[in-house]
């Protein structure tokens, strides 16, 4: 019984371990590169990368974060910072589709449809990085998302060798129990990209063939 009191305990402490160091890896490659006021940005003329999200969730109430992707992204391309955008997210079923929900939302926000251009196999943040590159031709890009979700993609995006910067949608309001289950997720999705780039070496869902994106 000692033993496997000790067993329990020693796989506790290798667990938190991992999660400490995963943790830690994640922010210290987003530190000073990411940017929450279009003024900081300075001109740098990257096409950005709009991280998929779900217009409304599972039980039809609207998803908070949605619109502020939609407004940061909306406010660098006004701001003559990103020449084009890509709308990366999951269309994996018939009434599913976040790239196009994405588009409509930014056409209505004054970005013209000929700059957006949708990716809709990013089924998860590391295919939405990697396509980016190897599908659309981008080695250098701005990230749109929320602050906790940017630190993640520029970890995935330097293990992937793509100039990336962050640039932070304002965060959703949410409930406690649903900020607690959030920063759960989080926690287990640092890990996973950790694992994915550094052990497993998680390679996209699909790639396919090439998109040209006009830069003018």
């Amino acid at each position: 019984m000692r033993r496997f009191s000790k067993f329990i305990v020693w796989g506790f402490v290798l667990v938190i371990g991992l999660v400490l160091i995963c943790e830690a890896q994640v922010i210290s490659s987003a530190r000073g590169r990411m940017f929450a006021r279009v003024s900081e940005m300075h001109d740098q003329h990257r096409v950005a990368l709009v991280l998929g999200c779900a217009k409304n969730l599972p039980d039809g109430r609207s998803n908070h974060y949605f619109p502020k992707r939609i407004e940061a992204a909306a406010a660098l391309f006004k701001a003559g910072i990103c020449p084009a955008i890509i709308v990366s997210g999951d269309n994996s079923t018939k009434d599913y589709d976040e790239p196009s929900d994405m588009k409509a939302a930014l056409i209505a926000s004054g970005v013209p449809e000929g700059k957006i251009y949708c990716d809709y196999a990013g089924f998860r943040t590391l295919d939405s990085i990697v396509r980016a590159r190897e599908v659309f031709g981008q080695s250098k890009i701005i990230v749109v998302s929320q602050r906790f979700h940017n630190e993640r993609a520029l970890y995935l995006a330097g293990s992937q060798n793509v100039d990336a910067i962050g640039f932070n949608a304002a965060d959703a309001e949410l409930s406690k129990p649903t900020a607690i289950k959030n920063g759960m997720r989080e926690i287990l999705a640092r890990v996973k990209a950790v694992l994915d780039a550094n052990v497993l070496r998680t390679q996209p869902k699909f790639l396919g063939s090439p998109v040209q994106i006009v830069m003018e």
